[in-house]
């Protein structure tokens, strides 16, 4: 058996860590290849300063900007089967930047070997499936020797994640606004909009946290337009929301309440789309973000052909350890240790699932919705057990901190639902954490080094 990954973010990387867990139990595992179009793993997690193309002329996968901290407790995202602890040697605080989570990912699959696997700066062109043969073809190109690579595999697992394609409407006058205009996947430095004006059109995560990070390196003014409802926030004297914008004249913007505001900047904090462009039409999710995209059963198996699965297709709350749950039952369908239903049954199996997402009315019922979920997946594998409801009241607490202050929520502390440890208060506040690198993160400031000074903070007016 030949199995094809797509992706190795997060996702792709539980697949083979899956695997790879099973294989180190006895089990033959089948052939893998893992295609990644980037240079290195991590998904999102890897860094990159480049916008728009990449060094090969294709679409820029990251949308990952620097200063980014999580914004949910790393309690809530633990590896049930890596601590925190296990890779860092210790308690850490609960809310790690960008580079701290990115060592952590790399860390598992490090202690797994499984980079053998994967094939980088090697995107996919094209998968199609021929009913004649019951196969996939993978068309893809290794830019490393610049040869079209033409293969055959039994399973096709595509974990190529949903937030790299943006989102981007357009509204009148743009065409003639004077400042930047960009969207959030091209975003990459707050202190470009250091002094200035800023409008964010969005009021979900990207906006929320996008608006904090020019906050904190020193935008003069933030505001935020909604169109369905605001975030509703504790904000700063200098951020502030406004119904949908409306139209841009030079620099005014204007607001469906009737009010203006000079702006210097846009941001377009507007979504990413579902985007397979290499699928054939036959084996295209086609979704909104949303908790229980249709014709997936279990949230993962193409219904439609269950050789194909999607992993991470889901708008999250869990995260690295939902991909986990879906990567170790992908596996076991595979290895034949679940039988999948018939297609009417998988069928009836997702529209039970959409009939109750249907009915969430707030963030706390969509928490204990996905946490039932993972916890389906992992009742029916070998992934170790952790404590779901441990996790809910972990997010719930967050949401209850985020909202009696934005800029102090990461500030706070939680206990890990795999180890028990309380982590430990970060050694500095966050607004005040202007080094985001592992370094100053992990080390006490006594402890560090004095030749290369933190980098001053701007004041927020």
């Amino acid at each position: 058996m030949r199995v094809a990954i797509i992706g190795a973010g997060p996702s792709g990387l539980a697949q083979l860590r899956a695997f790879q867990s099973a294989q180190e139990k006895g089990c033959e595992i089948p052939e893998l290849v893992c295609y990644e179009k980037q240079a290195d793993w991590g998904g999102l997690w890897n860094y990159t300063w480049r916008t728009g193309l990449d060094q090969h002329g294709e679409p820029v996968h990251g949308s990952m900007y620097r200063y980014l901290w999580s914004n949910g407790p790393k309690e809530c995202l633990e590896f049930a089967d890596y601590t925190f602890e296990e890779h860092f040697g210790k308690p850490i605080a609960s809310y790690p930047p960008r580079e701290v989570l990115w060592d952590y990912i790399k860390g598992r699959v490090e202690k797994a070997d499984v980079r053998k696997y994967i094939r980088f700066n090697c995107p996919v062109r094209q998968i199609t499936f021929s009913e004649a043969t019951e196969q996939f073809t993978v068309v893809a190109h290794d830019h490393v020797s610049n040869v079209i690579t033409t293969e055959i595999y039994d399973h096709v697992i595509v974990a190529s994640g949903h937030f790299s394609t943006p989102n981007v409407p357009e509204f009148a006058g743009f065409e003639q606004f004077s400042g930047r205009i960009l969207h959030a996947h091209d975003f990459r430095d707050a202190l470009e909009f250091r002094g200035q004006d800023v409008l964010l059109v969005g009021s979900s995560y990207s906006a929320e946290d996008i608006g904090s990070q020019c906050y904190k390196y020193g935008a003069r003014s933030i505001t935020t337009s909604y169109r369905t409802r605001p975030m509703g926030f504790a904000f700063p004297d200098n951020w502030e929301e406004k119904p949908l914008l409306l139209k841009v004249d030079g620099n005014t913007a204007y607001f469906k309440d009737g009010t203006s505001r000079r702006v210097d900047a846009i941001i377009l904090c507007t979504g990413y789309l579902h985007h397979f462009p290499f699928l054939d039409e036959s084996l295209r999710l086609k979704t909104n973000n949303r908790m229980w995209p249709l014709n997936l059963y279990q949230g993962v198996v193409w219904e439609s052909n269950p050789k194909l699965f999607y992993l991470g297709m889901q708008d999250q709350w869990y995260t690295f350890n939902m991909f986990d749950a879906q990567a170790w039952y992908v596996r076991d369908v595979l290895l034949g240790r679940i039988a999948l239903p018939d297609q009417a049954a998988m069928r009836q199996d997702s529209q039970a699932w959409r009939d109750r997402e249907e009915t969430l009315d707030s963030d706390e019922s969509m928490i204990v919705f996905q946490g039932d979920y993972v916890r389906t997946l992992i009742e029916q594998t070998d992934y170790p057990r952790f404590d779901i409801d441990g996790v809910n009241k972990t997010f719930f607490m967050w949401e209850e901190h985020k909202h009696e202050n934005l800029m102090t929520f990461r500030d706070y502390s939680y206990r890990s639902l795999m180890t028990g440890t309380m982590a430990p208060r970060h050694h500095t506040r966050w607004l005040e954490a202007i080094d985001d690198s592992l370094e100053a993160y992990l080390t006490e400031p006594e402890e560090r080094s004095t030749s290369a000074p933190a980098r001053q903070p701007a004041k927020a007016v």
